[in-house]
């Protein structure tokens, strides 16, 4: 293990010392990440199959999103977290998130009810399906030393690439548990 000593941050309240995986030990540890991000995606997509594609423009009850933004959103965000945060900006990535894209669904961007300006419900379906495949087919080429790369934040339990790639699944989850909410807020039976 390597050692890692971290400031106090009081934004995230930790003030505390952790040692890094073992390149041998990341690996696992990857392996385990990636049937997290599986199984995230798997219960976002029962949450989806279960909404009609209709509904997913509305702001219910004065909620302040909508199931579209909450998909546009986890495919830009995992975007960031297993692809270019791991490796960088490729130029085919332009083509896979376009500018207007990130604007629209990334972090700090605000959610329209107007579907005329935005992807159809199948687009972003798509969009957000095209970045989980490729994102896992790249990280089967992650090398463990790569995996022990700082990183800057969000990341969860380690400040590397690995850590980035730990918070995916957890990201996934919470934007979930907002598309849970934003179902129920329209009518709709809950899933689990």
């Amino acid at each position: 293990m390597i050692g890692l000593d971290l400031c106090y941050d009081p934004a995230m309240n930790r003030n505390d010392s952790i040692s890094l995986p073992d390149p041998t030990t990341a690996s696992h540890i990857l392996q385990g990440a990636i049937g997290q991000i599986r199984f995230a995606r798997d219960y976002t997509l029962q949450l989806l199959d279960a909404t009609p594609a209709d509904r997913w423009f509305a702001f219910p009850n004065g909620l302040p999103t909508n199931i579209a933004w909450q998909v546009g959103h986890l495919a830009v965000s995992q975007y960031g977290l297993l692809m270019f945060r791991i490796r960088g900006r490729r130029p085919d990535d332009l083509s896979l998130i376009p500018g207007r894209f990130r604007k629209a669904y990334g972090r700090g961007s605000t959610p329209s009810a107007d579907p005329s300006n935005q992807p159809t419900a199948d687009e972003l379906l798509g969009r957000m399906g095209e970045v989980f495949e490729l994102g896992l087919r790249e990280l089967s080429d992650v090398t463990p030393e790569v995996l022990l790369e700082p990183v800057e934040m969000p990341y969860a339990a380690y400040p590397v690439k690995l850590g980035a790639i730990l918070f995916c699944p957890l990201h996934e989850h919470i934007h979930a548990g907002q598309i849970g909410l934003v179902r129920r807020s329209l009518g709709l039976e809950p899933v689990r």
